[in-house]
Formats: structure tokens, sequence, C-alpha cells
């Protein structure tokens, strides 16, 4: 039963003004008005289910809006297909099966209603004759949708709230095209925004979405949206996600605070930028997916990532523009990635990146024009073979390094600026190819351009000024470089006269002008110039290397490590049989000359090591023998790439000698989250198989720390042949050192010392600190000090006042 009555004016001149009056329920009050008339509600719960099906006011009291309540048990509480007007009513739907408010036809204008329910929709508007206006609406239905626009209707929602709903906010779907005005959506178990379906559009100006436990916008299956002066934020799941062929325009829009990506697009869909903002994004900000999938940005801006992704990313043949845009404090910036994937980049800005600005893989390709790139680790990578485009016209400025190429990759890098790049400007390495024409490298801390292994890189009328360790490097190509490898350099220039080095294995002279008229990089093999060569410096004169039977006796005239030299020992024999076998026409062990030194510090690894490669180098297994000595601080960079670049680096210096790691434990530290050690690590095994027979590898550290890292790097371990353990000196090994150290400056030690010495070495801690040799060494260092503070008050000493040391020139134990 009604509670309460309802009032019919009719405000017309015909003869039926019978119709004014009162009726006990709605539904008689719709039966008896006409087209024009207004029906007033009295406050009170209805439990009926209307159909308005003329263009008649149905409205609650004046001044208490809500009061009248519109409650069936279940059906649809109200069905408008009239241009009626409905003003002030509370609706409230319990049938999980039908909407709230359905309307299915004419241009009704539905004001100030509010619907609570717990249906399929709260409104829904269905068919291409149902054109409603709706405002000042709130939709709370947290078991179905919010607003749903079906079957090619349309209308216009003005200030409408979506204060709750179970799925989508606001649905769309089978050619239906809404325009939403400064609505808010929010707290939605679904999509905020949906629009699906091939002649579905949806289109949106000034609304907000947030608190949706899905992605804030959805276009998928051939429909479109146009969204303008919109916000997108605090979603469970991407800002804007678009498939399938689906078009989206955004305008003037901010999409931040966005866990997943802040728009996500593949399948063929197409997305438009313009004077839009994203920030605040924990995967990607702009992600692209798919052949035929396109963005294009125009004036974005798109910065402040949460999260270690790139802030934007395409991939899988998309292709993405971006124009006037400015990507800022992001892990990356940009990556690219996979053949038919591109990217053209025009006056933008890349800046405050903490890894790498540009990226592009595997087979793609990007096009930078007129962009700046300011503040980046790496400005841009090209990474891997069929990887190219070109960069034109672009400044990098502030980066660790400007420009990488490696693995095959071939840019064309033209016009461009790398200003003060804390390590290299360009850097190619690893069959990086790539053309540099007019580029600058200026204030470098490392190289202007830097080329390694050989490769074909072509250089032409570029300059270099002010970089640290020289304007041009090119590190030996290596011997089984073919005649044509080699960079090709022409009409290249430097301030620095000796900024430009020519690979080691090519024969011909540099010509180098003075750093007031710019150094001229004369003909190379490989180099077409026309500039006369001065004749080549006289070389110095080598010192002629020693037998391996000579250092070996060097070897064994080291104190103590007996188990260390019987395994150097075997180890030499090993590969000097092999070679007389080899010689013999025989069969040869293969022997990996790799290997692991354990043991606490100063018992002596580092003069091994270097014994080791004199011995290797003359038995003509390696081609120097030299020690190059490095640790984790000289390998590990502070951001993706540079490490390996560190790395490459060191191992071209110990190219035909030794490269000795010491602590090698610390590029596998326990907490190595995203510590960068691992890329020194992958980077190293790599060349050890690449590069076998040019550089041997010794690692060094405590025993048990060593174990540790051999074990959960088990790449690293299958390349070493063999531990050497170094244990601690005895204290009578102890003294050995020290009386050698005292011979070898002059000293003797007095009667009674060498007890006392005993004694003392035996009585010094042992602990992590306790340095071996060092320690014996530093005892000697203390002894002396002491002696000189002694033998200083003496008038007129003796010979023996100035050699002796005596027990009282003992330290104290620390």
């Amino acid at each position: 039963m009604a509670q309460g009555t309802v009032q019919v004016t009719h405000t017309g001149t015909s003869r039926w003004r019978r119709r004014t009056g009162e009726y006990a329920s709605l539904a008689a009050a719709l039966e008896a008005a006409a087209e024009g008339d207004v029906l007033t509600v009295a406050p009170g719960t209805y439990r009926e289910n209307l159909v308005i099906q003329r263009a008649v006011t149905l409205r609650g009291p004046e001044g208490s809006s809500g009061s009248v309540r519109i409650a069936p048990s279940d059906g649809v509480p109200l069905t408008v297909r009239a241009s009626a007007v409905v003003q002030g009513l509370h609706l409230e739907g319990q049938d999980s099966a039908s909407p709230a408010l359905l309307v299915e036809d004419g241009t009704p204008e539905l004001t100030d209603v509010r619907i609570v329910a717990r249906s399929a929709a709260g409104i829904e508007v269905r068919g291409a004759a149902a054109r409603p206006t709706v405002r000042r609406c709130t939709v709370d239905n947290p078991a179905g949708i919010g607003i749903a626009v079906l079957d090619g209707g349309s209308g216009v929602f003005e200030e409408c709230e979506i204060v709750a709903a179970g799925q989508a906010g606001v649905a769309v779907r089978g050619g239906g095209h809404p325009r939403l005005e400064r609505c808010r959506v929010h707290h939605a178990s679904g999509t905020g925004l949906s629009a699906t379906g091939e002649n579905s559009a949806l289109e949106a100006i000034g609304c907000e979405v947030y608190e949706v436990r899905g992605s804030g916008v959805q276009v998928t299956q051939r429909a479109s949206a146009h969204l303008t002066d919109c916000d997108v934020h605090r979603t469970s799941a991407d800002g804007v996600t678009l498939d399938t062929d689906a078009v989206l325009t955004l305008a003037d829009c901010r999409i931040h605070d966005i866990p997943e990506n802040a728009i996500d697009l593949r399948s063929r869909s197409v997305l438009t930028l313009t004077r839009t903002t994203v920030r605040q994004f924990g995967r990607n900000g702009l992600s692209v997916w798919d052949p035929g999938t396109r963005v294009d940005a125009n004036q974005c801006e798109i910065f402040d990532s949460t999260g270690d992704y790139p802030a934007v990313w395409v991939s899988d043949g998309a292709t993405a523009v971006l124009d006037s845009c400015r990507v800022h404090d992001v892990p990356d910036a940009l990556f690219v990635l996979d053949r038919g994937s591109r990217v053209d980049v025009v006056d933008s800005d890349l800046s405050q990146v903490r890894n790498t600005a540009v990226s592009v893989s595997d087979g793609a390709t990007a096009q930078l024009d007129d962009c700046r790139i300011r503040e980046a680790a790496t400005g841009a990578w090209f990474r891997d073979h069929g990887s190219g485009g070109t960069l034109s016209n672009c400044t990098l400025d502030g980066t660790q390094t400007g420009v990488i190429v490696t693995k095959g990759a071939d840019p064309t890098i033209e016009r461009c600026t790398v200003g003060s790049p804390a390590e290299a400007g360009f850097y190619v390495s690893a069959g990086g190819r790539g053309s540099f024409l007019n580029c600058r490298v200026g204030g470098s801390g490392g190289y202007g351009f830097h080329v390694l292994d050989g490769c074909r890189t072509t250089l032409r009328k570029c300059r270099t000024e002010r970089c640290a360790r020289g304007g041009f490097e090119f590190a030996d190509a290596g011997p089984d470089a073919g005649s044509g490898s080699g960079p090709v350099v022409e009409d290249c220039t430097s301030d620095e006269s000796g900024g430009l080095r020519p690979p080691a294995s090519h024969e011909t002279a540099v010509q180098t002008a003075s750093p007031s008229s710019g150094g001229l990089l004369g003909a190379i093999p490989g180099q077409r110039g026309t500039e006369p060569e001065p004749p080549a410096a006289q070389a110095e004169p080598e010192q002629p290397a020693r037998t391996s039977k000579a250092v070996l006796g060097e070897l064994d005239a080291l104190v103590g490590l007996e188990s260390v030299k019987r395994e150097v020992r075997a180890l030499t024999d090993m590969i000097e049989v092999g070679r007389r076998r080899q010689r013999a026409g025989l069969k040869a062990a293969s022997v990996k000359r790799h290997l692991v030194f354990t043991g606490s510090p100063g018992t002596g690894k580092t003069t091994v090591a270097r014994l080791y490669g004199e011995i290797l180098a003359s038995l003509g297994v390696l081609e120097k023998g030299h020690l190059v000595e490095v640790s984790r601080v000289d390998l590990v960079g502070e951001h993706i790439g540079s490490t390996a670049i560190r790395t490459q680096e060191a191992f071209q210096r110990a190219r035909g000698g030794v490269l000795f790691i010491d602590e090698a434990y610390a590029l596998s530290p326990e907490d190595a989250g995203r510590d960068f050690g691992k890329e020194a690590i992958d980077t190293l095994v790599k060349l050890m198989e690449d590069q076998r027979d040019a550089v041997v590898v010794i690692v060094a550290g405590y025993t048990a720390e060593m174990e540790r890292f051999l074990t959960v790097n088990p790449g690293v371990a299958s390349r070493f042949s063999r531990t050497i353990t170094f244990g601690d000196y005895s204290p009578q090994e102890l003294l050995r050192i020290v009386e050698q150290q005292a011979d070898e400056h002059e000293y003797r030690l007095a009667p009674g010392a060498s007890e006392a010495l005993v004694k003392y070495l035996t009585a010094i801690p042992k602990g992590p600190a306790f340095g071996n040799g060092r320690t014996a060494r530093q005892t000697f260092e203390a002894m002396v000090e002491r002696h000189a503070s002694r033998v200083a008050q003496l008038d007129d000493p003796s010979t023996d006042d100035l050699t002796l040391l005596f027990d009282e020139d003992l330290p104290d134990l620390p």
C-alpha cells in the first residue's frame, strides 16, 4: 500500500480538468495523467513498479528532496518511456536482474534523483530512442553497474555521482554513446568508465574517476572514447586500458596515483594524448603493445614514477610518437623493443632518469629529433643486432654515458652534443656499429669516443674537447679480427694532442695537431684520409721476459705457502707438458687456467697472481702476463649499463695478462636485491667464454665468503679449474718475513730479538683484522720507527747502534 497520496495538477484549459485531484497510488495517478500534467508525490514509501509512458512531470514536494521513496520488492522501480520530467525522487531497487531506473524511449529529464540499490544497474539507458538528460543524480549500487548505456542509447549526464558500484561505474555497450559532464565515479568494484563493442562511444568532460578496484577507463572491441579535462587516479589496476581496435583521445587530462600502468594499450588500438599529465605510476606510464597499436602524444608530461619500470614502453611492433613532451624523474624514460616497433620523439625533454633515457633493443627503431636528455645515467642505448634509428640535433647533458651501441646495433647519430658525461660520451663495444656524424663531446670524465673490440663504427667530422682520459680511444680489435674490421674515422678532431689513438693492431701512426689547433686524426687502415704521416717514434726496447724457471725460483723464495707453490708448479707442469705434447703431434689435456684464491688478507695472493701471469707469459700462454688488480668498486656502476661498461674496460686492460678480482664475493652480497654486482658477474662469465685465450681471471677473497660466492653463482664456478687456499702464516714464517725486510733495508736483529718477535707474533690477536704478511711488515716498520726514536738520542752512534733492532723496539700489542 502507498503511504501517502499523489496530487495530479492539470495546468491546461481542456475539459479534462477532472484529472486534478489526489490519488491513493502512483500507478493510478500516472494512469489518469495526460501529457503535460504534474504529479506531486507526498512524502512516503511507495512499493510500486512505475512506468511513465507520457510526457508528464513526476516530482516530490518542494524542499523535501528524497522524501519520496519508490521501493518495490522486485522488478524495475521506475521505467521511463517518454519525454517526461522526474525530480527529487529516491529509488530503491532490490532485483539483481533488473535496473533501478530504466530509460527506454524519449528525451526525459531526470534531476536530483538518488538511487540506492542492489540491482543489475543503477541507471540503464537502452535503445536508440532513449536519450535522457540526467542532472545531479547519485547512484549507490554495490551489487551491479552504476550507469549502463546499451544498444544505441545515448544521453547527457551532468554533475552526477557514482558513489558505489559492484561492477563498472559507467558501462557503454552495443553502440551506446553517452556524454558525461562534470561527473564523479568512485568506489566501483570494476572499471570506472567502460566502453565496449563496435560503434560504442563515450565522451567525458571535466569528470573524475578514482578509488576503483579495476582500471579507471577501459575501451575495448572497436569502441571509442574522448576524455577532456578529466582526472583518473587511485585505481587498483591500470589507469587507462585500450584493447582490440579501441580508439581513445585524452585532452588536458591528469592520470596519477596508479599502482600499475598509467595507460596500457594493445591489439591495434589508437591513443591520442594532448596536454595530458601522467604521474605517480607503479609500472609503465605509457605501455604500448602489438602491431598496429599507436600512440600520438603532444605537449604531454610523464613523471614521478613510484616503481622500477620504464616510463614509456613500446614493444611487439607498436608505434609511439612523442612531440614536445617531457619525461622526468623516472627509472628509465623510454624503452622500445622488438622488430617493427618504432618510436619518434620530437622536441622533447627526457631528464632526471636514474638509469637509461632511451633504450632500443631486439630490432626496434627509435628516431629522436631536436631532443634534450639531461641527468640520466645513460642517454641512449642501442643494444643489439637490428636495433637502430637516428638521433639528430639532440643534446645530452649530465649523463654517466651519453650513447652506448652494442651487439650489432647500427644507429645513426648526427649533429648531437654530449656535455660533461662522467664516463664516455659515446661508447661502442661487443660488435656494435653505428655512424656518428658531426657529433661533439665536451668535458667528459672518461673518453669522448670509446670504441672497443674493433667495432666497425664510422666517425665523420666529430670533435672532442676537455676529455679527461682522451678524446678518442680505439681498443685493440684482437687477433681474430678480419682485415675489414675496426672503425672508419674521417676529419675528426680533438683539443688534446694525446686524445686520438688508433687500435693497437694498426701499424699506421696517428697525426695530431697542437691543442690550440685541435687534434687531427690521420689515416688508419679502414679510414680515408689524405694527411701526411710523421715517422713513428722509436719505441723503447722491451726488457727480455724471464723464463718460467726464473719466475718459479722467485715463487719458491717466498716465505711459507708450500701448498700454494705445489699447486702452481703442478699447474705449470700440466701446461708445459701439454705444449710439448702438441709439438709432438699428440693430444694435450685441456687445462682451465682461471683460478680461485681463498684465504685471509696478507697471505700473498696478489704476489702469486703476478708471478702466475708472468709464468704463463713465459710459456707462451699469455701475450704479456701483466696483472690488472680490481675490486667491486672498479667493476660495479651506479646504474644499468655502466657496470657492463666498467667490467668490459677492466677486461680489456687485462687483455694478454691476468685480471685479479680481489674480494670477488662482494659482487654477490647476500642481500643483493637490485644490486648491479650480478651484471658484473654475468658480463665476466660471457667475456671469459668469448675471450678464453686472451685473459686469465683470478677471483680472490676470504675462504668462507668465496665458497658462498661460488655456490650461489654456479655459472662462475664452472669457469674455474681449481681453488688454491692460502693459509695463515705461522709465527716462525712471520719472523722470516721480518728478517727479510730487515736484510733488505740493512738492519739486523740483535740477540734475543728473534725470540721476542716470535712471542710477540704469537700473542697478536688473529681476528678478521689480522694481516699476516702485512702485519709482519707493519711490525718491522714500527720497530724501525722506535729504533729511530731511541738512536736519535745518541751523540755519536756506532754502526751497530744504527743497524741493530732490539726487543725493546717491538711495538705494544694491539
